[in-house]
């Protein structure tokens, strides 16, 4: 999973292409998203420790503040999501319908003073029927968390998002272009990637590809590597038309085609393991091999990373903006 400073997605052509083809394709409907908050947030202990980091304080452009998990929420049923689970650590379910809940009677009635507040506690109320739980009990990774929404997928595609990472557009919502793509996919996974440069490489999933003629965003993935060295990068981790020591790296939001779940099942009954734990980035390239993958290149999108203290500092202030 990445980490680093905020990461601006460079601008390519290709925009008003991709969104002319989409809306001439028959869009399949994306209904369900994922989101893991099941880590352990270690990096921001002893405040983590405290409250679970995916419910630290986020002000939005709006000057209202927010749990981090809240804008996903935000975000998703914007781009017409419908069911949306959470994956947590045990017991972890209770605090989040509690923030969903919001306050009592006596609390809501203070709120009467500030209507756009009270608005904010009604329509969390309203999250609070469309989320679900999973729980991953134990710590065996990111693939391993994934793996605990399979019952809710059901078969479907599903849009899994980095609980501890906020996303952004200029002209379009990330969550509701990455879902498009279902239209163009013929079934088959898609990421969102943006630009990385050598020295970000140890934090991404990083990709091969060629882009394709008539839309150069969309992207057929021939290999994908979790956390490359520079050297592994530069011998087989080209993307056509990219400049020199620049590359494509997650996003941190992925559209997954329902056999990520067998390939994950697969993995997880013959204990392939990177680093001690099951990745979904391998997950991601065995399904790759299998039935191809495909990539965006998000545009005009900013993605913020909460995951350490002074990343978390940055993106407070210009997520703020």
């Amino acid at each position: 999973m990445a980490r680093g400073v905020i990461s601006l997605a460079h601008r390519a052509g290709g925009n008003l292409a991709l969104n002319k083809i989409v809306a001439m394709t028959h869009q399949p409907a994306i209904r369900k998203a994922v989101i893991p908050v099941a880590g352990l947030g270690t990096r921001l202990f002893p405040a983590s420790h405290a409250v679970k980091k995916e419910l630290f304080p986020i002000v939005g452009q709006d000057g209202i503040a927010r749990a981090l998990f809240h804008y996903h929420l935000l975000e998703l049923t914007a781009a017409g999501i419908e069911e949306i689970c959470v994956i947590v650590q045990p017991g972890e379910e209770a605090m989040i319908h509690a923030y969903l809940q919001g306050p009592g009677d006596d609390y809501l009635r203070r709120l009467e003073k500030y209507p756009a507040l009270r608005r904010e506690a009604d329509q969390m109320r309203g999250f609070g029927k469309q989320i679900c739980f999973a729980v991953q009990h134990e710590q065996e990774g990111y693939g391993h968390a994934v793996f605990q929404s399979r019952e809710f997928a059901n078969g479907e595609m599903v849009l899994l998002c980095l609980g501890d990472h906020l996303f952004r557009g200029t002209e379009i919502s990330p969550y509701q272009e990455l879902a498009r793509m279902a239209a163009l996919s013929q079934g088959r996974s898609v990421s969102a990637v943006n630009r990385i440069s050598a020295g970000e490489l140890k934090g991404y999933g990083t990709i091969a590809g060629a882009r394709r003629a008539e839309n150069p965003r969309l992207i057929d993935i021939s290999l994908i590597i979790e956390k490359p060295d520079a050297a592994t990068a530069r011998a087989k981790l080209r993307v056509n038309d990219l400049p020199a020591e620049t590359w494509l790296g997650w996003f941190g939001m992925h559209l997954l085609a329902p056999s990520i779940y067998d390939v994950l099942a697969e993995m997880i009954r013959d204990n392939v393991r990177d680093n001690g734990e099951f990745q979904l980035t391998r997950a991601q390239e065995i399904q790759r091999q299998r039935e191809g993958y495909l990539a965006l290149e998000m545009t005009g999108a900013e993605r913020f990373d909460f995951g350490t203290p002074d990343d978390y500092v940055r993106s407070l202030g210009a997520f703020r903006h």
